[in-house]
């Protein structure tokens, strides 16, 4: 078992793509395993033969505990079964590989596989779709996920994959239980990380939080013309693109906020760049990929990075590496109803920024009592770092960037 993320020590074996027997490719997916962090696929890193699993599904493994046993080629005419570290690739050996054999049905002149992703593999595998019969078109005759869906959708496949409307160990154990009066879940993987940092940060981080009720109407309105500008064109633009610039334009303003404590060194740590991280709900549990170096991006680069991370969260991709390294959160707490909440830090940052639903509510504007878009910020940060002024400041900033976001908001 490879160290998939940094410093990861288990990870459990979600599902098996091969039996002893079978044929493995160098690239092709062998098995999908869950971290402390996220699912990731697992490559075989050369051709052989499955001599044997050495884990069920559902076993959670130690990194560096041999997985799976593959009969490699050691010279023209002799097999020996190497256990190896899928991922880790194989020890350099005196002796030369033996050249792949031409797979029935294919011209030995021609490429032996086509070149693709083992994500992509395991999507044409998914679909029922030959690799061989999809026309490639990223750089250097790459196949794409692109290229694989829209030969799904040629051969009138099925294309849409399936979405648990609870994680598969929840709906497994219900559909167990008949009329049993409780259920046990073994509590693993995401969601057990996710609990040992919550109670980590709660019980060692002095948490404050403050809220600020505010009119977003304006922001909404350059919400609805930015959907028609020729610069957004093709970008999914939302409240929270707006917020998530509002809140990179109040860090560059209050950069203290962006900071972390040093326990051991008794040191603040300022960090000049912004990691900025999304809360997500997955199947698997909650998860914050974080956009590196957010504060850089225009306002289209940060539309296609909040995108590219949303789509990765639904779909399973999230890379352990996505979810390091994060300095400030956002959890939109608003997209299931809720006024608010008071978050609790992601450990190793200062700060946390709940976002409230976005109501219409009758305020006073002008002078007068008018219906207009309401929504509430909660800030949650760390009292060590940050102190009330701070804190507040930093709020209130975010919350006048949004009452006002032509005048404050840049995206050229």
């Amino acid at each position: 078992m490879p160290d998939v993320g940094e410093g990861l020590t288990e990870a459990e074996i979600l599902k098996w793509f091969v039996q002893p027997g079978d044929t493995v490719t160098d690239g092709q997916v062998v098995c999908e395993v869950e971290t402390a962090k996220a699912a990731v696929e697992l490559p075989s890193p050369f051709d052989g033969t499955v001599h044997e699993l050495h884990h069920p599904e559902g076993t959670t493994v130690d990194v560096g505990k041999v997985i799976i046993s593959v009969n490699v080629a050691e010279d023209p005419g002799t097999e020996g079964r190497r256990p190896v570290l899928v991922g880790y690739g194989v020890a350099a050996s005196p002796t030369t590989r033996r050249a792949r054999r031409a797979r029935p049905g294919r011209a030995a002149a021609g490429p032996e596989r086509p070149l693709a992703k083992p994500p992509v593999r395991k999507l044409a595998k998914d679909l029922g779709i030959d690799l061989t019969t999809v026309v490639p078109t990223g750089e250097g005759s790459i196949v794409t996920r692109e290229d694989v869906r829209a030969a799904a959708a040629a051969a009138a496949a099925e294309t849409a994959p399936r979405t648990d409307a609870v994680p598969a160990p929840v709906a497994a154990a219900i559909a167990s239980t008949g009329e049993a009066r409780e259920t046990r879940i073994t509590v693993k993987g995401v969601r057990k990380a996710t609990a040992a940092a919550m109670v980590g940060s709660a019980f060692t981080a002095p948490h404050v939080t403050e809220f600020v009720t505010f009119d977003i109407t304006r922001t909404m309105k350059l919400v609805g013309e930015l959907r028609s500008d020729k610069d957004m064109a093709g970008l999914r633009v939302n409240p929270l693109l707006l917020i998530a610039k509002a809140v990179l334009v109040a860090v560059g303003r209050n950069p203290e906020v962006n900071a972390a404590w040093d326990e051991a060194n008794q040191e603040i740590v300022l960090k000049h760049y912004v990691n900025l991280g999304i809360a997500a709900a997955t199947p698997r549990g909650l998860i914050v990929p974080n956009i590196k170096d957010a504060h850089t991006q225009s306002l289209p680069e940060l539309a296609t990075s909040l995108g590219e991370l949303v789509g990765a969260a639904r779909e399973g991709r999230t890379t352990p590496a996505a979810m390091q390294g994060g300095t400030f959160t956002i959890t939109n707490v608003g997209v299931l109803g809720v006024d608010t909440g008071t978050p609790i830090l992601n450990p190793g940052e200062s700060a946390i920024l709940a976002v409230g639903a976005i109501k219409l509510q009758p305020w006073v504007h002008k002078g007068k009592v008018k219906p207009r878009q309401v929504t509430t910020l909660a800030l949650s940060f760390d009292h060590r770092l940050i102190d009330g002024e701070l804190g507040s400041t930093f709020l209130a900033d975010i919350a006048a960037i949004l009452e006002h976001p032509k005048r404050l908001i840049t995206w050229a």
